[in-house]
């Protein structure tokens, strides 16, 4: 993310790195059809085919003038429509947000006063979705509809620091727990029901892959002398999961 960089990981274990004219890559999803958006600090750029290296366009400035404020993490709802949080590089409280991007790439405020926005997902039925504020040390629940968008935040489970979030077919939210090593699974009543121990401390964000039940875990070595954490900012996987992960939704633009 904070390289700036899109990587690429080949079935056959390569590693391909195509750097933007950013200090920030913060998120990547696919267009439907084929293509791919990726946020970077101030700008949603587009690409048409879903090569690394395709062609790229700005369709939207994110974040208006406020200086020391960037793009972080989001995700795509059922309708295709983007919401992308940010923050402030000092993680001054409240300065953040989430936006609602549709295909026409407007942008319209979702939720205000934002610290550190970083996972949004839906449940298997599109009705709710789930999202994480890290200070908060919490998950919240919307409800969510095309046409009401997210509504009716709620706290749903306490957890501290909850960093990236991905969901699963049985409407289990996986919560990769940043600064603690893990990753953890809560089931749909909330209760936890899976612990995974991760051998970096700073655990960033959790993904379904592959066959739909690997899950891959990223991590950051920001701050962190990489003698004292070998594993810090590395990718780590879990081959099976032991449930099918949620297919991404992609952005609908």
């Amino acid at each position: 993310m904070l390289d700036g960089s899109l990587l690429e990981l080949t079935d056959d274990g390569q590693v391909h790195r195509r750097r933007f004219d950013s200090d920030v890559a913060a998120l990547h999803r696919a267009r439907g059809g084929s293509g791919w958006l990726l946020a970077t600090r101030h700008h949603l750029l587009l690409a048409d085919s879903d090569e690394l290296h395709a062609p790229v366009r700005q369709v939207a400035r994110l974040w208006g003038e406020r200086a020391g404020v960037r793009s972080n993490e989001g995700g795509c709802a059922p309708d295709g429509t983007l919401y992308l949080g940010s923050m402030a590089d000092d993680a001054t409280p409240r300065m953040g947000q989430v936006v609602r991007i549709p295909p026409d790439a407007t942008i319209t405020e979702a939720i205000a006063s934002t610290t550190i926005s970083n996972g949004i997902v839906w449940s298997p039925d599109g009705a709710r979705a789930y999202f994480a504020d890290t200070v908060l040390d919490r998950l919240d629940l919307f409800d969510w509809s095309p046409s009401d968008g997210l509504h009716a935040r709620r706290p749903w489970v306490q957890v501290e620091s909850p960093d990236g979030i991905a969901a699963d077919a049985e409407g289990g939210i996986w919560v990769a727990r940043f600064g603690h090593g893990l990753v953890e699974r809560y089931a749909p009543d909330g209760s936890l029901s899976e612990v995974i121990e991760v051998p970096a401390r700073q655990v960033t964000a959790v993904a379904f892959a592959g066959d739909g039940r690997r899950l891959v875990i990223t991590t950051s070595r920001y701050g962190i002398e990489t003698s004292a954490e070998p594993g810090a900012g590395a990718l780590f996987a879990v081959a099976d999961a032991g449930v099918e992960g949620l297919p991404l939704h992609e952005f609908a633009g």
